[in-house]
């Protein structure tokens, strides 16, 4: 049973029961969709995308922020048969232009706050025949999305679904360069559903607050885990604001909660300065927090425990290449073992091998392979990338990445972010963690800066507390009584850390911005 014959079956198991509660945060307004309500919605737009002439392996953009009618489109064009690929809301116009181009998208669905973006790209993108816009000021060129809702029939729709049909293409961030287009089936989606399930073990009863972008794989993919048992899900509407996830926990009685480290960050610090307090504010009602999008600084893991006991932690590893979240998981029951990422979760293997794919001993540090079902099916029309990425069947990751002798992994760092001075290999997340348990330290990125003599030097951008004054000689103490001297920042930088949606430090921003400072705030 694939994840659109589960929602159509919990229409008729479940037809009263919440699927979905949006809250909108800017108008105070709460909405509550039932099982059989989505599915009928979910039915109207593949409906109206057939009667448009949307076939089977169609591609469609969509452009907005969270929101009930993402995940309507989402699964409408999928149980069309067509392919659903949204766009990051940050794309500027020349990167929504080459999405479009290399996807070949027939048909876009936006928002009204995108209307200016749209207009700009409109004339490049002749193969779309179809603008959908959803707002209350739709242009009179384009297509009013709430009334072709009113207008489409809510039959059921006879689309046959293959496992390893292509259902939806997830663009990366382009942090890497431009944006890769991921290839993923409806069995890859299938996948994430059984295995997201079963690492957080979401009863029928489960209320799982969906925080993370609609357009990026791991964001849809971690909800398919509630539609197996017919389990709620809340999510917030438009722009996430970090307090607006504790009011929601409280007032929706959240029981499940995945965050990047940065929301973690800034929640724990409205409780530090006093501005919320556990008794008040307390969020009884959630049994597990997990995080990820990011190696997990443990010093962060540690606090939120101190302050919410109550709480168990997991953590889950994965990308948009091997179907999202969970293809690595650390359970609640490794409370030692913080830090570590966890073993090959359900129905996957994963593996560390050196540079010819060869494994390598307990403590050794090489790059992370994973294998399962959830191997995308390729990069979209990159048959050389896709052929880099997965070998034998094998999703190679470019996460560095050592096990113990008890086969937990431990992330090391990105392959391409080892800074490599005089030869040898620096690991910035190891810094990173470090300086993380300062206690003036909100965030910090660590990255390489060119060097002519040893290659390339160590140099940290640290953000600090609200509220603190933090100096360059004290992250220069500190760093002293803690690390190697090879290891220690040879430039130190204040600044605010830029991160994308998904939590990632933006470390090619970083190196661009102080890649040329060098000598001018060098560390004596």
């Amino acid at each position: 049973m694939n994840v659109s014959e589960m929602i159509a079956r919990n229409s008729r198991t479940y037809p009263n029961k919440t699927a979905l509660v949006e809250f909108d945060p800017t108008m105070k307004t709460r909405k509550v969709v039932t099982w059989k309500e989505f599915n009928d919605r979910i039915n109207k737009v593949a409906n109206a995308l057939i009667d448009r002439g949307i076939k089977k392996g169609d591609k469609i953009h969509t452009l907005m922020y969270n929101c009930l009618e993402v995940l309507e489109i989402q699964w409408g064009a999928m149980r069309a048969g067509a392919w659903i690929a949204p766009l990051n809301f940050r794309f500027t116009a020349q990167e929504i232009i080459y999405c479009s181009e290399v996807a070949e998208a027939k048909m876009m669905i936006f928002e009204e706050g995108f209307l200016d973006r749209i207009r700009e790209v409109q004339p490049h993108l002749p193969d779309i025949k179809h603008y959908i816009c959803i707002g209350k000021n739709v242009p009179k060129d384009m297509e009013d999305f709430d009334q072709i809702m009113k207008k489409s029939s809510s039959k059921p729709v006879e689309v046959p679904l293959e496992d390893n049909a292509g259902c939806s293409l997830y663009f990366t961030s382009g942090t890497t360069g431009r944006p890769k287009p991921i290839l993923l089936t409806n069995k890859n989606i299938e996948c994430a559903a059984i295995t997201n399930n079963h690492n957080w073990n979401i009863k029928h009863d489960d209320n799982f607050l969906l925080l993370q972008p609609l357009y990026h794989a791991g964001g849809g993919m971690m909800w398919v885990g509630c539609v197996i048992v017919g389990a709620p899900a809340v999510l917030i509407k438009g722009m996430i604001k970090p307090l607006d996830v504790v009011h929601v926990v409280e007032d929706e009685n959240v029981t499940i909660l995945f965050m990047v480290v940065p929301w973690a960050l800034d929640i724990l610090g409205y409780y530090d300065r006093g501005d919320l307090n556990t008794e008040k504010f307390g969020l009884k009602s959630c049994r597990l927090l997990s995080l990820g999008g990011q190696p997990v600084p443990p010093a962060v893991i540690i606090h939120w425990l101190e302050k919410f006991p109550h709480m168990e932690y997991d953590t889950m590893y994965g990308l948009g290449e091997a179907m999202g979240p969970g293809c690595c998981h650390l359970t609640s029951n490794d409370p030692k073992r913080i830090g570590s990422i966890g073993r090959a979760s359900f129905n996957w293997e994963a593996r560390i091998v050196d540079g010819n794919g060869k494994d390598v001993a307990p403590g050794e540090v090489g790059e992370l392979i994973v294998q399962g079902n959830g191997v995308m099916k390729e990069y979209y029309k990159n048959p050389e990338k896709t052929a880099e990425t997965i070998r034998d069947g094998w999703c190679y990751t470019g996460d560095m990445a050592k096990a113990d002798e008890e086969g937990y992994l431990y992330l090391v760092d990105r392959k391409k972010d080892v800074i490599i001075y005089g030869g040898e290999n620096i690991y910035p997340v190891e810094i990173e963690d470090l300086l993380q348990h300062h206690p003036k330290v909100h965030d910090v990125g660590v990255i390489g800066i060119p060097d002519e003599r040893l290659g390339e030097v160590v140099a940290a951008v640290v953000q600090a507390k609200p509220g603190e004054t933090l100096t360059e000689e004290e992250v220069e103490k500190y760093c002293s009584d803690n690390l190697p001297k090879y290891k220690r920042p040879k430039h130190i930088f204040f600044d605010t850390i830029p991160r994308n949606p998904t939590g990632k430090i933006e470390k090619p921003v970083l190196r661009e911005k102080y890649a040329g400072f060098g000598e001018m705030f060098k560390v004596k």
